[in-house]
């Protein structure tokens, strides 16, 4: 796509965060988003145990219901001595073994389940995905990870999610404790967004 060229482009998603930091990015490739929401869009399902399958299918159902191209995106934390557990289920992870669908209840279990282990390394990670049409063989695809590791303390006010008990060895602090500008600009969905602008700018070769 040409930098020039304005086009209309649907976010999978009702965030309005996440309309707010795309649109920033995104519109120096001639983009406009627009969230699926305010075209009627419901919510899509989110049935597969990866994050690119998960994105590919939430802007497929986006454009499928608008005739528009699409742009999702699928994240969470990774913890690769657990396996990559939480994964997909991020949002979710204390809910899947009876607990409440919190961020508190997300990061006890995720405390409690590396007590007895001794690598705490994680990452976040970002999959976006860019369709033009719900039957695009072959859609853009952008992938950002921001490594660190798992503290047992909470730390900080910022942020959400596992961001208090995400250490950032090269900011001496969590990402709860960073600046929210810095946050977004280093962040795994930052970084795949620098990635996705590439591809849409003609920079960049589309995976």
């Amino acid at each position: 796509m040409k930098s020039g060229a304005l086009r209309e482009v649907v976010l999978a998603s009702g965030n309005a965060g996440k309309l707010r930091e795309f649109s920033a990015i995104l519109q120096q490739a001639g983009i406009r988003m627009i969230a699926q929401n305010e075209l009627g869009v419901p919510e899509a399902e989110e049935p597969h145990a990866t994050f690119v399958e998960n994105a590919i299918a939430k802007a497929r159902h986006a454009s499928l219901h608008t005739g528009r191209p699409a742009l999702a995106d699928d994240s969470g934390l990774c913890v690769p001595a657990l396996g990559g557990a939480p994964g997909v289920y991020s949002a979710r992870y204390a809910s899947l073994i009876g607990g409440e669908k919190s961020d508190q209840a997300n990061n006890q279990r995720l405390v409690s389940e590396l007590l007895t282990v001794e690598d705490h390394s994680a990452f976040y990670i970002a999959v976006l995905v860019y369709m033009n049409s719900p039957d695009d063989p072959c859609p853009l695809v952008a992938e950002g990870r921001w490594h660190g590791r798992i503290v047992s303390a909470p730390q900080g006010k910022n942020g959400f999610g596992y961001d208090p008990h995400f250490w950032l060895p090269e900011y001496g602090c969590t990402v709860a404790e960073l600046d929210p500008a810095e946050k977004n600009r280093v962040s795994h969905r930052g970084r795949a967004l620098a990635r996705l602008l590439e591809q849409l700018s003609g920079t960049g070769t589309p995976t």
